[in-house]
């Protein structure tokens, strides 16, 4: 996403609007108006009957269509004006949509509901990472409503990491990656600051501070509403709760939770399911999952043995001994790679 377009599509669009200017109205374009049937003769045709100075039109300067004011340019038009003012809007056309349409809303003939919900679909689309509230209140409609029209316009979610919120802020939409990546800064930098941590991370210093908090409890920096999106989940079986409570086969653990050591200790897969550095990665990910696919074997394989049929075994006795051979491979490996 390009951070520096979306941030200044959080600011006040007035501060882009030039001064007051006055230009031919032979210059001037329809414009690409939201109102699905165009404007309302009649009230045209009011407004030409006044004598007072119409209010400034304003205008999009690149293509010198009337962003909002087609009213008023009829009007001056019927009534033969050969000039009138204007206020130049600078920014590109989808921009100056979402202007007519909250110019629309705030004044003049309000827009019909199916007119309103039109334009909104339009820049969900043209801006799919403004959040919902802020389309919302350009269109003047619900959050709740534009939930809806943005699932009709993009049916299997568009794949947006940030929305632009009603203030200008940027928030990532899933902070999972943005929690890992604090989790490696603190175990790099113990030291660093907490906005410090939160700019290299893209999450708030509040965020931040919460990620510290977990890792110094020992927990995972990820909450449980993130960890399944973010985490394989560790398959389980009758016997097994939780990953800490699967032995790895070759693996020393330690001493069990409430063994009479008197301290709970992690097993080293539930070690690894918790290193940032694995988990945040896809090939990381790839490998927890078969990882915990073989802690299963253990607590279950008198099951599993059980559930062979005669005349299968001797392909998976070949099976199984193919995938131990292969893991004992790719132990072998890494202690080279490490030595």
């Amino acid at each position: 996403m390009n951070r520096t377009r979306e941030e200044a599509l959080g600011e006040d669009y007035h501060s882009r609007l030039s001064g007051i200017e006055t230009v031919p109205v032979r210059s001037l374009r329809s414009a690409d108006t939201p109102r699905s049937a165009g404007e309302n003769l009649e009230h045209v045709r009011l407004l030409s009957r006044l004598e007072a100075v119409l209010p400034p039109v304003i205008v999009h300067r690149t293509t010198m269509r009337v962003v909002d004011g087609m009213h008023r340019l009829r009007a001056a038009v019927l009534r033969g004006d050969e000039s009138m003012r204007v206020r130049f809007f600078d920014g590109d056309e989808r921009d100056a949509f979402v202007v007519a349409v909250k110019e629309n809303v705030a004044h003049g003939l309000p827009l019909s509901a199916a007119d309103r919900a039109a334009a909104a679909d339009r820049i969900v689309r043209s801006h799919p990472s403004w959040s919902d509230r802020a389309i919302a209140g350009v269109a003047g409609l619900s959050a709740r409503t534009v939930s809806d029209i943005r699932r009709t316009a993009f049916p299997q979610g568009a794949r947006i990491e940030a929305r632009l919120g009603r203030d200008g802020r940027v928030r990532p939409l899933d902070s999972s990656a943005g929690r890992i990546r604090a989790a490696e800064l603190i175990a790099e930098e113990p030291q660093a600051s907490l906005r410090q941590i939160a700019q290299q991370s893209g999450i708030s210093p509040s965020t931040v501070r919460d990620v510290r908090e977990r890792l110094r409890r020992g927990e995972d920096p990820l909450p449980n509403s993130l960890r399944s999106a973010a985490a394989p989940p560790v398959p389980t079986t009758q016997n097994q709760t939780d990953a800490s409570s699967v032995p790895l086969p070759g693996i020393a653990t330690g001493p069990r939770p409430g063994s009479k050591h008197g301290r709970s200790q992690t097993t080293a897969l539930s070690i690894l399911i918790k290193d940032p550095s694995i988990r945040s990665r896809e090939r990381g990910r790839l490998l927890l999952r078969m990882l915990g696919a073989s802690a299963c074997l253990t607590p279950s394989r008198e099951q599993l043995i059980d559930a062979v049929p005669e005349h299968c075994v001797d392909l998976v006795c070949q099976v199984a001994k193919e995938f131990a051979a292969a893991w004992a491979k790719f132990a072998e490996d890494l202690e080279v790679r490490v030595k």
